[in-house]
């Protein structure tokens, strides 16, 4: 739960550095305004049970999250409202540019329009190049290939998986991620749960360690196939800035679906191959 919190402080935080005084200023105030009362609610818990030991607190802090992961929400509906309104001046770049992380494709495709006014703004820079490599992996797009190294050294080629009848989901990740190895325990409940019925996840490791890479590997108890790119191939090659990061590639070899965490990725697998 923590991580939901995170991200979703990192959002309430972000959407707090818009000082331009326009007529959506106090509509984004006040959603931050909600949001800084649930984090002060969480640290006033976090105080008194650090370690998150009672299920009471267990459950507020799962409250929580969710509290402020609908309070982010709203802030993008905000911003992408924003865009549409005002495409005839500069007003929505300081929030494109804030919230260009949280927005994701669909919402970077729609913000980003063209024809805008504020299209060319050189603020924007970084999100273009952030759309553009959302691109490179969107639903729709055929996979692309990589040779990458497995545990022993050996070369090994993305289509050894994807592509062979089998939806599979290509988890990029590292050791030293945080996040990654927080979201790991849910694509092993989803290989756990889905593997006899075909499912198949493929590990694509940007450490540079192998140690690393490895120890990670057995210490988390991944039983799936891991490959190593070392060498940044599948960054180019996926468009990927950050990660958790993941492609879900249907049987054809067709990508369905990106960057799904949590219960997205839980949902994903229940539509495909139902309970």
């Amino acid at each position: 739960m923590k991580k939901l919190i995170t991200l979703a402080l990192m959002a309430v935080a972000a959407m707090g550095a818009h000082a331009q005084d326009d007529v959506y200023k106090a509509e984004m105030d006040i959603l931050d305004q909600q949001g800084e009362a649930i984090v002060k609610q969480y640290k006033d818990l976090m105080a008194q049970d650090p370690k998150s030991e009672q299920p009471t607190t267990r459950a507020k802090v799962t409250a929580f999250a969710q509290m402020l992961d609908s309070i982010s929400n709203l802030q993008i509906q905000l911003i992408r409202r924003i865009a549409r309104e005002n495409k005839q001046n500069q007003i929505p770049v300081a929030y494109i540019k804030e919230a260009m992380y949280e927005l994701g494709y669909e919402g970077l495709k729609e913000v980003l329009d063209p024809q805008a006014a504020y299209y060319n703004s050189p603020e924007l820079d970084r999100a273009k190049k952030l759309l553009a490599g959302l691109e490179k992996r969107a639903p729709g797009n055929a996979f692309k290939e990589l040779t990458m190294k497995d545990m022993n050294d050996q070369d090994v080629k993305l289509s050894q998986w994807v592509g062979q009848g089998n939806y599979v989901l290509v988890d990029f990740w590292a050791s030293w991620c945080g996040p990654c190895r927080r979201e790991m325990p849910t694509v092993i409940a989803c290989y756990e749960k889905y593997h006899a019925k075909g499912f198949q996840v493929v590990g694509v490791s940007f450490d540079q360690k192998k140690e690393a890479w490895v120890g990670a590997v057995q210490q988390m108890g991944l039983q799936w196939p891991q490959t190593s790119d070392k060498n940044g191939a599948a960054a180019e090659v996926y468009g990927i800035a950050s990660i958790p990061s993941s492609i879900l590639v249907d049987p054809q070899g067709k990508i369905v679906a990106m960057d799904l965490r949590g219960p997205a990725l839980l949902q994903k697998l229940k539509e495909i191959y139902g309970e």
